[in-house]
């Protein structure tokens, strides 16, 4: 079942992995996203480290230190909606199961078989805490594109598909497109860069 409709949000969630495989599920994940074209619901992908200061021979070198060995950090579309314990999230099931059978992971942290996103408060401080404070992220992109209009896909999958806008993230300079695929309209998001208009 993929996500679709209103209340998407992207979350971050942690995968487990085998220690010592971190970067190897990291690496083998961002192709599988690529290859099997989850790029529209699998955003990114950390190993939280953080550089500390450590004697070799004699000097003292910065050098990188998983924050928590054995986990992964996967940003995903989710769907907010009611459950019986109150609000809580959905994720796409393609790229649940994609991700939970890539080698080296063993599973979501969540309960049972499904996956509980890190609080944004959570999320914002790890992000902090590793180099990617993301409210210190570049100015925002002021996008001279609105809803309805007709623009090109630059590069990507849909390179020279005609699409029509159907929302613009003026925050984090994205656009969301509607697409045709095998005749059905679809939603993809794309940075606003990777359109022009007609």
């Amino acid at each position: 079942m993929t996500l679709d409709g209103d209340n998407l949000e992207k979350k971050w969630y942690i995968i487990h992995t085998y220690s010592g495989y971190e970067k190897k599920v990291k690496a083998d994940l961002e192709k599988r996203v690529v290859t099997l074209n989850l790029t529209d619901r699998v955003f990114r992908i950390l190993v939280p480290e953080e550089e500390i200061m450590e004697e070799k021979r004699g000097k003292m070198v910065k050098v990188p230190r998983k924050l928590f060995p054995g986990y992964v950090m996967v940003e995903m579309l989710s769907k907010k909606e009611e459950n019986d314990l109150g609000l809580g999230y959905r994720v796409d099931s393609d790229a649940w199961y994609v991700i939970r059978n890539t080698n080296g992971v063993t599973g979501f942290v969540g309960v049972g078989s499904d996956p509980i996103p890190l609080a944004d408060d959570e999320a914002k401080s790890l992000l902090s805490k590793i180099g990617l404070d993301e409210s210190a992220s570049a100015p925002k992109a002021r996008l001279d594109l609105e809803v309805g209009e007709k623009v090109i896909v630059k590069n990507g999958a849909f390179e020279n598909q005609e699409a029509e806008i159907a929302e613009v993230d003026h925050e984090h300079g994205r656009v969301k497109v509607m697409v045709e695929v095998f005749g059905r309209m679809t939603p993809v998001e794309l940075e606003y860069h990777e359109v022009r208009k007609i």
